[in-house]
């Protein structure tokens, strides 16, 4: 995928992390988040979204803070299920089909802004895929020991180029563009331990 295919934007992976890893704490705690995001956004990440495709899980989480102040206007919400719920939320489109059918679906509804891929499991499937353009990551002044990972653990490697960093107060974002196969230096293969 790539930001020029047909005035598409780009595929983004977007989180907020702890300095030791997380993206949430145990029982998928979020709070820790909203002390921060509030005081010290990004706005022009926010005006550069058009669409948003999370997971399951995050979707339920997103449900548990709605009672927080988490307004943030990322454009359309496409919720990738194999669980989609009876009575949909409003204003929420829920998908059952295939990973890279649902990234083209929300990316078109993006309107030619970027799509932002949430939650640990569902960026990494579209990591492993090769769906995503950049990881967008922002590192929060905080420890919480346990929770969920940044990525999963069938993730694999998955080479990063950076490209930017910015400070708002004690938050730092990180943008990566994710190298594609062809992008990586091609070596040639090990031709073993010399004979002595």
């Amino acid at each position: 995928m790539s930001g020029a295919d047909g005035g598409l934007g780009k595929v983004v992976v977007n989180r907020a992390m702890s300095l030791d890893g997380f993206i949430a704490g145990p029982d998928d705690a979020m709070d820790w988040i909203i002390e921060f995001s509030t005081e010290y956004a990004f706005p022009e990440v926010v005006q550069a979204t058009g669409a948003m495709l999370i997971g399951r899980g995050t979707y339920e989480a997103a449900r548990r803070m709605s009672a927080e102040d988490t307004a943030y206007d990322g454009g359309p919400v496409f919720v990738l299920t194999h669980r989609p719920p009876d009575e949909p939320e409003r204003g929420t489109t829920f998908l059952t089909g295939d990973l890279a059918e649902a990234v083209t679906t929300a990316r078109a509804a993006a309107g030619g802004k970027n799509l932002e891929v949430l939650g640990a499991d569902l960026a990494s499937q579209c990591l492993q895929r090769g769906l995503v353009d950049e990881v967008l990551v922002y590192v929060l002044p905080v420890l919480l020991g346990d929770g969920v990972r940044f990525s999963t653990s069938g993730l694999g490697r998955v080479d990063l180029e950076p490209f930017g960093n910015e400070q708002s107060g004690p938050v730092t974002m990180l943008r990566f563009r994710v190298r594609k196969p062809t992008d990586r230096d091609v070596r040639p293969p090990s031709a073993g331990p010399a004979a002595g």
